[in-house]
């Protein structure tokens, strides 16, 4: 049985498409994975992907991503697979994201996936959700942006991460050189082109929860932004990293959490959801 504690890639046996129970999501979620490689631009602290390295993916075989998601959705709409491998409370098909190993965006096909999922979840499953969970690091690149585009023309959305807004401390929790000005911007223009959430993971690193100045820098980044954006997804640390920093990392409580949403829609007037 699939739960929320395991987000296992190859659990259908598919390069592409991986089904999980997302908490966030409310249900099973179609995953497509555009790095089955395990390579991504960024290297979070948290990350759960095993093996994890620098990098972007491989030439995408899109007839196979096609095959492999028509096939995927038939079994979980009309065959046997949310009997056998889905818990009787999570049995509802929530979405298809574009998550997985690495930066989707990173993906030279980025834009003919995009289309390619559009046009399949339009003919055989019309209505359901089409996600992009992103770093947002790369929504400068015109193709990318043609691919938010058509995600937002279809009514998909994106989430895009924003874990911390000091460049010190993004640089530890993300992994890379990164400037807040950058992120705004690119959330800005992700924003205008398809419907965009902010989801922030929140977690304490040896021992220490992330201090006030942290979050005041937070609610400054986003507030010129809240009037173009859809909420914010603030959830915790709920399966054991796989990175070297793992022993650093630990969760919070449920009440610090919520403390920080109350901050959050306080100074910025979003909707912010909590899982812990």
């Amino acid at each position: 049985m699939l739960s929320t504690d395991d987000h296992s890639r190859d659990s259908a046996g598919l390069r592409y498409v991986y089904p999980v129970v997302s908490r966030r999501a409310g249900g099973v979620s179609v995953g497509v994975n555009l790095n089955p490689n395990n390579a991504c631009n960024w290297a979070c602290v948290y990350c759960q992907v095993e093996g994890l390295s620098r990098g972007g993916p491989p030439p995408l075989d899109l007839e196979r991503l096609e095959r492999e998601l028509a096939g995927f959705l038939d079994a979980a709409l009309h065959g046997d697979f949310m009997r056998d491998h889905v818990p009787e409370s999570a049995r509802r098909l929530m979405d298809v994201a574009f998550s997985g190993n690495g930066e989707p965006t990173s993906a030279a096909e980025f834009a003919e996936a995009i289309d390619l999922v559009v046009g399949l979840v339009g003919r055989l499953a019309p209505g359901l959700t089409i996600r992009l969970i992103t770093n947002g690091s790369l929504v400068h690149r015109p193709v990318v942006q043609e691919g938010l585009r058509c995600l937002g023309a279809a009514g998909g959305e994106v989430w895009f991460k924003l874990d911390r807004a000091l460049a010190d401390e993004a640089a530890l929790v993300n992994g890379v050189p990164w400037s807040p000005e950058k992120a705004a911007r690119n959330l800005g223009l992700c924003a205008g082109l398809v419907r965009t959430w902010v989801q922030t993971c929140w977690f304490a690193v040896d021992g220490l929860a992330p201090p006030a100045a942290s979050q005041q820098a937070y609610c400054e980044l986003l507030r010129p932004l809240a009037p173009v954006l859809a909420g914010v997804h603030l959830y915790g640390l709920a399966r054991p990293s796989l990175q070297p920093a793992a022993a650093r990392l630990s969760a919070l409580p449920y009440e610090t959490l919520a403390a920080f949403a109350a901050r959050i829609e306080k100074e910025t007037g979003l909707r912010v959801s909590v899982s812990p």
